[in-house]
């Protein structure tokens, strides 16, 4: 058996009838009134009253055993007499506020002191409300009732606080808040991994000074940025701008990490422009890269020259061979042009089958036609068997090149027409060869005469 004060719980014995859970947990949720006063009829009387009124009740008869009780049992409020011998009420009270067990009890002081000093004392030390003596028992329910009102909102107010804050602690998304002027009030700590930095370095800082050249105040919904972190990368991420419906002008801003989608899109794009058996510029890329330089071609008044090359007799070589050898021959071919384009304006490309194209930019004709046949002799270098060839024991190619400083006025498609019309005279003057030609001027005779010399 357990003695509270005055008040004696009986523990259950095991010949008892069991409690049902349910009863047991109204049981619990009854609040718990601890009455404090040196007078038993007091104590008597308020005990009863507060029974009544359906809660759970302690009594102690002084400060010390107030104290003691209120430690151990965690009442929901304290109803706590000022004059008692020993320590006094205010005493009792100034104990309670100190310790964090007991300091969010609630404290109604009842007292037949009335003078204004006694009650501001009480309000001072923390007490909750003050009752003068002789206590009016109806006047006393509805305070206590108020009391306990206000402790079950600040309660559930607490309890939705700590829950918001959990959550917003547990978000795989940065959360920041964030002010009109950009400058951040508060940052999760999920921001922590998407930038680096901890949330207290983060508040107080401009949310534009970690954005790559955007105004993070510029626009409301969801855009893709690249923030930088603390170790200096650009990550790219999803920001979402909300407005709080507040007066204070507040946004709620969410990062979201998408790095790993852009490097599954970007690997996909690259598979995109990818010749699957070769691994070089496929047709799609080829097309792409043209039409840039063509426009930057115009722009800067510059030579633009394409290579078309088609590898000589290669059917003879898969029906003599296979397809797979001859896959693989296509494979050494494209390594080969692939180190002709050193410079990043420069590409190779498969354009379909065994015909390839290179595209150099700023290249004139003369040195357009160098690195043609540079090419030409490293595809002979490989020296692939090609043995039903009537041309040569080895791979080779056939190549035509066709060079223009274009303007407004040309036709882009004219470019790779003249390309390919000088890699077939190639092929028709025995092949192995390079023919180039020049747009402009001379296209007209070339559309005329048919054959682009040879070179």
């Amino acid at each position: 058996m357990y003695d509270f004060g005055r008040t004696v719980i009986a523990q259950p014995s095991k010949h008892s009838m069991p409690i049902p859970p349910t009863a047991l947990l109204a049981e619990v949720r009854k609040p718990a009134i601890l009455i404090v006063d040196d007078a038993p009829d007091n104590l008597g009387v308020l005990r009863s009253m507060m029974l009544r009124e359906g809660y759970q009740t302690f009594v102690a008869n002084s400060g010390e055993r107030a104290v003691d009780i209120a430690l151990r049992v965690k009442p929901d409020l304290v109803l706590l007499d000022v004059v008692m011998p020993g320590m006094d009420g205010l005493e009792a009270c100034r104990r309670l506020k100190a310790h964090p067990a007991t300091a969010p009890i609630p404290v109604i002081f009842m007292s037949a002191r009335g003078e204004t000093e006694d009650i501001v004392a009480g309000f001072d030390i923390g007490a909750a409300d003050y009752i003068p003596k002789p206590l009016r028992m109806e006047e006393v329910c509805a305070r206590v009732r108020a009391q306990l009102r206000l402790r079950r909102a600040h309660a559930s107010q607490g309890f939705q606080a700590d829950r918001l804050r959990t959550i917003v602690d547990s978000m795989d998304q940065g959360l920041l808040i964030v002010e009109r002027s950009g400058r951040i009030q508060f940052a999760n700590p999920a921001c922590e991994r998407h930038v680096g930095y901890p949330p207290h370095v983060l508040a107080g800082r401009n949310l534009a000074e970690l954005l790559d050249g955007v105004d993070p105040m510029e626009s409301r919904g969801t855009r893709e940025v690249n923030i930088r972190c603390r170790d200096g990368e650009l990550r790219a991420v999803d920001l979402s701008m909300t407005p709080l419906h507040t007066a204070d002008g507040l946004f709620v801003a969410l990062l979201h990490d998408i790095t790993h989608h852009k490097q599954s899109e970007d690997a996909l794009q690259r598979a995109a422009m990818l010749d699957p058996l070769t691994q070089i510029a496929n047709r799609r890329q080829f097309d792409l890269v043209l039409d840039k330089e063509w426009q930057r071609a115009i722009r800067s008044s510059q030579p633009l020259s394409l290579v078309v090359l088609d590898v000589d007799h290669f059917k003879l070589y898969n029906d003599t061979l296979g397809h797979a050898a001859g896959d693989a021959c296509l494979q050494r071919v494209a390594q080969a042009l692939e180190q002709h384009a050193a410079r990043p304006t420069d590409l190779a490309a498969r354009y379909g089958g065994e015909e390839f194209v290179l595209l150099f930019a700023e290249t004139p004709a003369d040195a357009a036609a160098r690195l043609a046949d540079a090419i030409r002799l490293s595809v002979q270098a490989l020296e692939a068997p090609n043995p039903r060839s009537p041309t040569s024991p080895w791979i080779t190619v056939s190549v035509g090149v066709a060079t223009i400083v274009p303007t407004q006025l040309d036709v882009i498609e004219n470019l790779f027409v003249c390309a390919d019309r000088a890699m077939y005279a190639a092929k028709a003057a025995g092949r192995n060869r390079v023919v180039t030609t020049v747009l402009g001027a001379a296209w007209d005779a070339v559309k005329s005469a048919g054959q682009p010399a040879v070179t």
